[in-house]
């Protein structure tokens, strides 16, 4: 399908074919773009009152890959040029710094809040006794997975970490059932996350899914989820702020670790000395 042409006009020309719960995603959406730019599909389809898959279904019925093209579109098509740059319009008098910050501030202090803390305890245990744990990620989310690798290294345990999807395949084919795989995904439908998530699982080992989308086929797979809440009606991508709170995440697992280890003190302090020492 030709995608030069309006993501709206599409609704409105295929409308007559669309099922009756296809219709009310295209009302809702011709009704008022911008309540479609913004939130998660889990959002948005809990919103709309329709489920994930159907807003899926929906996204490549106008010939989309899916719902995440789907919103670029709409993006492109209700947000201003000059305003791309966020994802729901800005007024000049608007400070861009004070958008930023105020976005990735309420997502923090949303995930602070629903954030399960028993969940934490739990993941940090897992990789406390785990004889390895190897961090998945692709794309930015690649970024947070270094990050994780960056910090729980400091702890003392035997952790893995690498950039290309291959090395990434790699590793996961040398797992067993007494190692921990941290797999980071914002959306949580990555195909090719999906395919890693895969080959742990007939390894045996265990998933710990750190998204900002708890209802995601990824999280389905998991055998525990540590949530990121990011907040709606966001103008910044969410992708930006759900990192930021991915990352406080990480740290609070590091912490746990921390507590629960009786040479990590011992660890830290190794590599702290042997950083110093390059310093003179």
């Amino acid at each position: 399908m030709d995608h030069n042409e309006s993501c709206l006009q599409l609704i409105k020309t295929l409308y007559p074919s669309f099922s009756k719960k296809e219709k009310i995603i295209a009302d809702y959406i011709l009704n008022d773009p911008s309540l479609g730019i913004s939130p998660s599909i889990d959002s948005l389809a809990e919103n709309i009152g329709i489920s994930e898959s159907t807003l899926v279904r929906f996204a490549k019925k106008l010939g989309y890959t899916g719902y995440q093209q789907f919103r670029i579109a709409l993006v492109e098509e209700t947000v201003k040029r000059e305003s791309n740059l966020f994802e729901l319009p800005i007024n000049k008098e608007d400070d861009e710094i004070d958008i930023i910050f105020s976005a990735a501030i309420s997502t923090l202090q949303s995930t602070q809040k629903y954030l399960d803390r028993n969940s934490i305890k739990k993941a940090s245990k897992w990789i406390n006794e785990a004889d390895k744990t190897i961090m998945l990620g692709l794309g930015g989310s690649n970024i947070v997975s270094e990050d994780a690798f960056h910090k729980l290294m400091r702890t003392g345990i035997n952790c893995v970490f690498a950039q290309d999807f291959h090395i990434q395949l790699m590793l996961v084919s040398q797992l067993t059932k007494n190692d921990v795989v941290l797999v980071t995904s914002h959306t949580g439908v990555n195909k090719d996350t999906m395919s890693l998530m895969d080959e742990a699982k007939e390894k045996g080992s265990k998933i710990i899914l750190l998204t900002s989308n708890k209802r995601s086929p990824l999280a389905m797979k998991a055998d525990l989820v540590l949530s990121v809440s990011v907040t709606t009606q966001t103008p910044v991508a969410e992708s930006f702020t759900g990192r930021i709170a991915q990352m406080m995440i990480i740290d609070t697992v590091y912490v746990e670790l921390m507590k629960i280890r009786k040479t990590g003190m011992k660890s830290l302090e190794s590599m702290r000395d042997i950083i110093a020492s390059r310093r003179n």
